[in-house]
């Protein structure tokens, strides 16, 4: 598989993270925000696309994201309304690991799928938050490079896999619940977009994981007033759904 890494002249996590990235990789440094590049995959060759960015939040923690891009609604920051991102649960997992296991200090992160930009190919962003300080941190890039490295060169570990739905947008349970039990996860769908979800939406989560999905994690506890909407959607689905 070929990789393309992506980073923006607009993103000062991205251009400190760019200073650690070996030179054999298939670098990009593109003019826009990483978010808005739609269609880079008709630009640029590669299987397979990873962002490196910053990660903003009001908590200004320190923290390493790893997410799907896409749209459970209205696409108000890249991509296309109502449109999931092809990704993968694996690659994701394996940076998520390979961080959880080389981080002496940031929170770590597995956000809801949200923002652009819209590819056909498959992607996810890995991100250093969540303010300045941390975007010019060079042990956080250092680590977030080496993640990336550790992505595209090393084998990749073949565990379960699952889509996630409910809870809050940094996903705390479903990092604990993944780092815990050995679990992929790709797209996930958070408390406030539950109103968005349906049957086509849930297709895309599933079908747009470029591995099999063996189960449907579900926040249980955070899935508020659409609990029931929920739990019909998923009464006849053809995968184990399991409450975290």
């Amino acid at each position: 598989m070929e990789f393309a890494i992506i980073l923006s002249k607009k993103d000062p996590a991205g251009l400190t993270i760019k200073e650690f990235l070996p030179g054999n990789l298939n670098v990009h440094l593109v003019e826009k925000e990483s978010i808005y590049n739609e269609n880079i995959d008709k630009k640029v060759k590669a299987d397979f696309f990873i962002f490196a960015t910053k990660h903003e939040s009001k908590t200004k923690l320190p923290a390493f994201s790893v997410h799907c891009p896409g749209n459970w609604d209205k696409a108000e920051m890249g991509g296309k309304d109502n449109i999931l991102n092809p990704s993968s649960a694996l690659l994701q997992f394996k940076a998520l690991k390979f961080l959880s296991q080389n981080n002496p200090k940031y929170e770590l992160i597995l956000e809801a799928t949200h923002h652009g930009p819209y590819l056909e190919k498959p992607c996810f962003f890995i991100e250093i938050g969540s303010s300045l300080k941390e975007w010019q941190d060079k042990e956080a890039a250092s680590l977030i490079s080496k993640a990336i490295f550790h992505v595209i060169k090393n084998d990749t570990e073949k565990v379960k896999t699952a889509i996630g739905i409910g809870g809050l947008h940094h996903g705390p349970n479903f990092v604990k619940y993944s780092l815990k039990n050995n679990v992929a996860i790709s797209h996930i769908c958070p408390k406030y977009a539950l109103q968005f979800l349906n049957q086509e939406m849930l297709d895309q989560a599933i079908n747009k994981t470029i591995e099999k999905v063996d189960y449907v994690l579900v926040d249980w506890k955070g899935l508020g007033k659409e609990k029931e909407k929920i739990k019909d959607l998923l009464k006849d689905i053809d995968l184990e759904v399991i409450k975290i």
